[in-house]
């Protein structure tokens, strides 16, 4: 009886430990430094937002927030050194429907997004701002679709990489106006934005976020806004989908994701910090004049949500013929 007993209390013992592990992890977590591998250039949205995102949780969490920028192959390079991460937390990535996009549009990279990620949070999201030089000789975005039409593969736009939404903005745009416009890829956003402003690339679709003090200063000109509606940072510009191009819309969102088997309790306190962040007054007010919208899910909203943009990307690539140049 007495054997029994004592088996019985290690069993009682063994499972207690079982349920209090996850929480002891969450509690002493972060214990170290954690990395933020932006897998896009310096200056960029996904940059800007993953340094706002560190401060403030190195404020609560009491532990530095290191943002890493590792930019190339249309975000493959940094994505996949978050992927083969160890699964503890200190490694997450800044992702973006760049990664939903390339889940088709680049299909034989080293790892699949679904696979070898887990959903942390979402971040944000934004319109974009097309854009030209100034030297374009168009008033308005009929006046380009006029001159791309009279001009085929005689004008380029710039984008920061394959798959980015800059990538598949200007592939859908090409796909629903009928016009034959060259893509020019850059290895960030930051280069191709200086590529439009420098004149040596024609057209750009940008984050509204960071080429609307461009368009303000007469750097570049701005044709027309990628949302269903006008964006309140410039709301003297139509949609393109106003300007000439029914049922266009383009966006740019921004999420977290860690590597697969990250544990759970990890996964939620990160979630729950995240959100308390991007809940705060001045964070909605801040981004909001910059003309980005705070987006808050839990992680299992925010894994339905990336299978259906995954999606619709995939069907997007299909009927744009957009390819991984």
């Amino acid at each position: 009886m007495q054997y029994i007993q004592r088996v019985a209390a290690l069993a009682a013992l063994s499972i207690g430990l079982v349920w209090a592990a996850p929480n002891v992890v969450a509690q002493d977590y972060p214990a170290k430094s954690v990395k933020i591998i932006v897998p896009f250039g310096a200056g960029g949205p996904a940059d800007v937002y993953a340094r706002v995102l560190a401060q403030h949780l190195q404020e609560t969490l009491k532990q530095s927030f290191v943002v890493e920028d590792r930019p190339g192959a249309g975000s493959v390079i940094g994505t996949d050194a978050v992927a083969k991460s160890p699964p503890d937390g200190y490694t997450l990535l800044m992702m973006s429907n760049t990664h939903t996009t390339n889940e088709s549009l680049i299909p034989n990279k080293p790892f699949v997004l679904m696979r070898d990620f887990e959903p942390v949070a979402t971040v944000n999201y934004s319109d974009l701002l097309m854009v030209v030089h100034p030297s374009v000789q168009a008033k308005d975005l009929k006046e380009f679709i006029a001159l791309a039409k009279a001009k085929p593969g005689g004008l380029n736009y710039a984008s920061s990489g394959p798959g980015t939404p800059y990538h598949m903005a200007g592939e859908l745009f090409k796909a629903m106006s009928g016009t034959d416009i060259v893509h020019v890829p850059h290895k960030g956003s930051g280069e191709a934005r200086n590529s439009v402003i420098g004149g040596h690339v024609q057209m750009m679709f940008d984050a509204i976020t960071t080429m609307a003090p461009n368009a303000r200063a007469g750097q570049v000109k701005a044709l027309a806004t990628t949302g269903t509606t006008r964006s309140s940072v410039m709301p003297e510009m139509p949609t393109v989908a106003e300007a000439g191009v029914s049922g266009y819309e383009a966006t740019i969102w921004l999420g977290i994701m860690a590597p697969k088997g990250t544990p759970k309790p990890i996964v939620d306190k990160l979630n729950t910090e995240i959100n308390k962040v991007l809940n705060k007054p001045e964070i909605k007010e801040a981004w909001a004049k910059q003309g980005a919208v705070t987006r808050v899910m839990t992680p299992a909203e925010f894994d339905k949500y990336l299978r259906a943009d995954i999606e619709k990307w995939a069907k997007v690539v299909k009927v744009s013929g957009a390819k991984a140049q």
